[in-house]
């Protein structure tokens, strides 16, 4: 009997048309003779839906078609499994529209892949091949990463956090303490996004506040850090768990700007070497990375220790900041289900996207079967002395 897997992408999220195109990468890349798999596309309102016609992205360019076409489900937790009910309900007939056992997210940015899929899913009691609930949260939130890898001993930039109100109610305040605490040239983020969307570098005072008027736009809360000098970008894919995790070839993109955008990232040209177009598959990229010896030794090893010190599971990727005349390395970021699930890094090693998925699938069963041997239930008999809605035994609350 095959393995019944859903694969769910989208999501109210900026990232939206990312998660998309890798979701639908990661669909066609599951194995047929071993699994049932089908996609669950969750719309921008996060409403979710099933159909065959969402196996295609061109289904995706007309929206409103597109989900006229598609089945509105519920997903609803069964005997060992996930239904998914058609909703609203007809009267008579099936209105169970499919049935999985495990379940792939390649969904991106705040309100999927930052923890908040991964706690529904925790409630369906179903096994998911993605970070949990903390490590999601963790590797979204970069202010909150930087101090636990910090704690770790793990490299990483200093950096300022300032909330959209703090820059409101006081701008100049925030502008002179950035000078005077960072200085320029300085990156502006925001804390909570993905895909370098609402990133920007400021060289002076006017583009700071540039820089900062776009950041607050996306997230009620920024980070400013220095901009590295004779930047390198390097990329470096952890596939695994805690117990057992193990590094992919490194990467050095390729782009013309100081930073890489979003566009750099998914709206430049496209691939041939790996044979799947879109997502991160058509940056221009140096791969595996030409890195001075001994440093993609060092990559792949803070790599691994930056996804175990944040509890990490599945595949995820690690981005890396060099300066390129001094030699030093800074951990940037950890995007938790990173586009095309980086498959074109584990490539590189011998492990072809059809064996990536299979690990994927067999992590998530793994961390099921670790699950369900915790206790999740205390025997007590708390209820029987607790004499109503005014607290126990009839005293006031």
């Amino acid at each position: 009997m095959k393995t019944r897997v859903a694969v769910l992408f989208g999501g109210h999220s900026v990232e939206h048309e990312v998660s998309i195109i890798s979701g639908l990468q990661a669909l066609g890349a599951l194995d047929t003779s071993k699994y049932e798999a089908f996609p669950v596309y969750i719309a921008k309102d996060n409403r979710f839906y099933v159909g065959e016609h969402l196996r295609e992205v061109t289904a995706f360019r007309n929206m409103a078609d597109c989900l006229a076409r598609a089945t509105r489900v519920l997903p609803v937790p069964a005997d060992g499994c996930v239904e998914l009910v058609r909703h609203p309900a007809k009267k008579f007939g099936n209105n169970v529209m499919a049935t999985f056992d495990v379940v792939i997210p390649v969904v991106h940015g705040t309100n999927v892949e930052d923890g908040t899929l991964m706690g529904f899913l925790e409630m369906l009691n179903i096994p998911y091949a993605s970070c949990d609930v903390t490590s999601s949260a963790l590797g979204m939130d970069k202010f909150a990463m930087k101090a636990v890898l910090r704690q770790a001993g793990i490299p990483v930039l200093d950096a300022v956090e300032y909330t959209g109100r703090d820059y409101a109610l006081d701008g100049e305040r925030v502008l002179d303490e950035i000078e005077a605490k960072i200085g320029y040239p300085v990156i502006v983020k925001p804390v909570n996004l993905g895909s370098s969307v609402g990133i920007s570098k400021a060289k002076d005072r006017q583009s700071l506040v540039d820089a900062m008027d776009i950041a607050v736009s996306f997230s009620a809360r920024v980070l400013v850090e220095r901009a590295v000098p004779n930047l390198r970008e390097i990329n470096c894919s952890v596939l695994g768990d805690a117990e057992n995790a193990r590094a992919s070839a490194c990467e050095e993109p390729l782009n013309a700007e100081d930073i890489l955008t979003f566009g750099d990232k998914y709206l430049s040209g496209g691939s041939k070497k790996t044979g799947v177009s879109g997502g991160m598959t058509d940056l221009k990229r140096r791969c595996p990375a030409e890195l001075p010896d001994g440093m993609t030794e060092r990559v792949q090893e803070l790599a691994v220790a930056t996804f175990k010190a944040l509890g990490c599971m599945g595949v995820a990727r690690i981005d890396f900041l060099n300066d390129k005349e001094t030699g030093e390395l800074w951990v940037n970021e950890i995007n938790t289900i990173p586009g095309s699930l980086s498959f074109y890094l584990w490539q590189e090693v011998g492990v072809p996207f059809g064996a990536l998925m299979d690990e994927l699938v067999s992590l998530a069963f793994k961390r099921q079967r670790q699950r369900e041997a915790l206790t999740f239930t205390y025997e007590s008999n708390i209820l029987e002395g607790f004499g109503g809605t005014k607290g126990a035994k009839g005293s006031k609350m």
